[in-house]
């Protein structure tokens, strides 16, 4: 049995809760033989339930490590989690890098707050021999794998607050898009509903648009017409499936220079909100 080991900012929240049994699902359907073993969280104390890493471990059958060190020695594979808090990546992932030489790694959404410590992270991975790679899991929904050469795409999407819940959007627009933005531009309505207008120097454009009650859904506009797509298949279960499967041997599964896209385009987008109704470039 290959043996995967959590880091975590605190490991009781959503994706460490849900993780390790779609994880399972995947194994048993598929033939592979994985388990999450080890844990290890900065916090002892879940922010979200009040949980200690103790608890989870309990709940879960999974070894608490005291240190990130023990814990990449312990474990073939490592997720980075921490989805909440994207600002904790790049020093879990140094550390990490240091005693996970030649083993794979994924690390969780948002992959980093701004551009340059993505890159920070993608650079120190190089150096010490790790491959990893880092998504939202909307980039896995079905809807959009069947989306080709669009020039006009308008991305819908909620959540609690948009920097944290961005991230899908973003992660669905370049998937769709490709790599190439160079501006963007934010309005806000009297509804509510924040645009965030994307351009490209070929001519292509895109908007995201969000609002805490929208659900996931894509526009894809054509000579006048538009094409609504409504975002409804597993796509976290898409994801760890591409995850037990590049921990199984297969290559990264997309270009990461689209995750550095991605970052990017976040970035901007934030920098936007705060100085509206101009377009700012990259």
């Amino acid at each position: 049995m290959k043996k995967i080991g959590f880091i975590d900012y605190y490991i009781s929240e959503w994706h460490a809760n849900n993780y390790p049994v779609w994880m399972k699902e995947v194994c048993d359907k598929y033939g592979y033989d994985f388990e999450v073993s080890y844990a290890w969280a900065e916090l002892e104390t879940s922010l979200v339930d009040g949980k200690t890493t103790d608890q989870w471990c309990e709940s879960f059958n999974v070894q608490k490590c005291d240190t990130i060190k023990e814990l990449c020695e312990k474990s073939d594979f490592i997720v980075i989690l921490a989805p909440s808090d994207p600002d904790k990546h790049l020093g879990y992932a140094l550390e990490a890098f240091k005693y996970a030489k030649g083993k794979k790694m994924y690390i969780d959404k948002t992959f980093a707050p701004d551009y340059d410590t993505a890159k920070a992270i993608f650079d120190g991975a190089k150096q010490n021999d790790v491959q990893f790679f880092s998504t939202s899991a909307l980039r896995y929904a079905d809807e959009l794998n069947s989306l080709n050469n669009v020039k006009q795409l308008n991305v819908y999407g909620g959540g609690s607050n948009f920097p944290e819940y961005s991230i899908h959007q973003v992660e669905m627009l370049v998937k769709v898009m490709g790599l190439g933005a160079n501006a963007v531009k934010a309005s806000e309505n009297q509804d509510g509903i924040l645009t965030i207008d994307v351009a490209y120097p070929d001519g292509k454009k895109a908007t995201l648009n969000y609002n805490k009650t929208f659900g996931f859904k894509l526009e894809v506009v054509e000579d006048n017409n538009v094409n609504e797509i409504k975002i409804q298949s597993d796509f976290f279960r898409n994801l760890l499936k591409d995850i037990v499967e590049f921990f199984q041997g297969k290559p990264v599964p997309f270009d990461t220079n689209q995750t550095l896209e991605v970052m990017k385009v976040r970035e901007y987008a934030l920098k936007a909100m705060s100085n509206q109704n101009v377009w700012i470039k990259f």
